[in-house]
C-alpha cells in the first residue's frame, strides 16, 4: 500500500503533512517547530485526483504530472475541479455563508478575499497571512461583489505571489505596526459606499499569526526548492511554516505544494538535501539577508 503526500495543510492551527492511499483514505502528520525533517521522493509524481467536501475521487488514469508545478492535478482533474468551484465562479448557487477578509503578508502586501464561514481562519493560514481581519459576512454573491468593490477601491491585488510573501517573513515589523496597517485599511474599506445590503459588516479585530507561523527568529530565506524529482531529498530542522511553505533552519524553503503526488520515504543512512533549488532573488530579500546558504 503506497501512501502519497497531499501537500502541507493546516490542522488545529498547526502545520501538517497530508497523506492519501487507495482504499485507505487519508491521514496527516502534524509538524512541530524544532523537529528534524528528512524525506526522499520515490517513483513518479502522480495526480491525486479531485478533492470535494473533504473526500477524494482518484484520478482515473493515475496520470504522471511534472515535478515543478504547484498544482499536482492533471489537466483533466483540474478542469473537473474548477467546474464546481467558488474560486472559479462556477458554483454561484452555494448556499453557505461567506466571509470577506483583509489579509496582510508584509508592508504594502495586502489582499482582499472570501472564504466559507464554516472554515474559520483556515484559509488565512493556508495563504500565509501574517495578520488579518474580517470585513463582512453574508451570501456568496454579496461577498463576491464586496470583494471586487474593495479590491478596486483600495487598489489591492486579487493575489500575491508566494515568492514575495516568503521573502519578507524574516524581517517583518512588530505586532503593533502590523495591526495598525490592517486597522487603517479596514477603516477605509468600511467607509466605502456601495456595499451590498445583504452583507453584514464586521468590526475590526486584527489577528496575528506570527506565533502560529513561528516567525520569531525565523532565518532569512536564502534558497527555495523549485522541483521534486525521483531520488530528490530534503533534510533539515523545521524553523517555521506559513501557508504551504516550510522554512528550515539553514535558510532553505520547501514549497509544500511541490510535495503533493509523491511517495515520500525516510532516506537510508545519512542524507543531505539534493532537491533542485534556486536562490531567493536579492531584489526581494528583506534587508540584511545573508549572501549564501552556508
Amino acid at each position: 500500500m503506497t501512501w502519497r503526500c497531499s501537500g502541507v495543510r493546516w490542522s488545529g492551527g498547526r502545520p501538517a503533512v497530508g497523506w492519501y492511499a487507495e482504499g485507505r483514505g487519508t491521514r496527516e502528520s502534524v509538524l512541530a517547530y524544532g523537529q528534524r525533517l528528512a524525506f526522499v521522493a520515490r517513483g513518479e509524481r502522480r495526480c491525486p485526483g479531485v478533492w470535494r467536501a473533504g473526500k477524494r475521487t482518484a484520478c482515473p488514469t493515475a496520470a504522471v504530472v511534472p515535478g515543478r508545478t504547484g498544482n499536482a492535478q492533471c489537466p483533466e482533474c483540474a478542469r473537473l475541479d474548477r467546474s464546481f468551484s467558488v474560486a472559479a465562479d462556477t458554483n454561484a448557487a452555494d448556499p453557505r455563508t461567506y466571509r470577506v477578509y483583509l489579509a496582510w503578508f508584509g508592508p504594502g502586501l495586502v489582499k482582499v478575499g472570501i472564504t466559507a464561514e464554516e472554515r474559520g481562519s483556515v484559509r488565512l493560514l493556508e495563504q500565509g497571512a501574517v495578520a488579518w481581519a474580517w470585513l463582512g459576512r453574508g451570501p456568496l454573491m454579496a461577498a463576491r461583489r464586496t470583494e471586487e468593490l474593495l479590491r478596486a477601491a483600495l487598489g489591492v491585488p486579487d493575489r500575491i505571489a508566494y515568492a514575495r510573501k516568503r521573502a519578507v517573513r524574516a524581517g517583518l515589523p512588530p505586532a503593533p505596526e502590523k495591526a495598525l496597517e490592517v486597522a487603517e485599511l479596514h477603516a477605509r474599506a468600511a467607509a466605502l459606499p456601495g456595499w451590498p445590503d445583504s452583507l453584514e459588516r464586521v468590526a475590526c479585530e486584527v489577528v496575528d499569526h506570527a506565533a502560529a507561523f513561528g516567525l520569531a527568529g525565523l532565518p532569512v530565506p536564502v534558497r527555495v526548492v523549485t522541483e521534486m524529482v525521483a531520488g530528490g531529498a530534503v533534510t533539515g530542522v523545521l524553523a517555521g511554516a506559513a501557508g504551504p511553505d516550510l522554512h528550515l533552519a539553514d535558510g532553505l524553503v520547501v514549497d509544500g505544494r511541490l510535495l503533493a503526488g509523491w511517495e515520500l520515504a525516510v532516506p537510508e543512512g545519512e542524507a543531505w538535501t539534493v532537491a533542485p533549488s534556486a536562490e531567493v532573488p536579492a531584489s526581494v530579500r528583506p534587508p540584511g539577508g545573508q549572501d549564501g546558504l552556508f
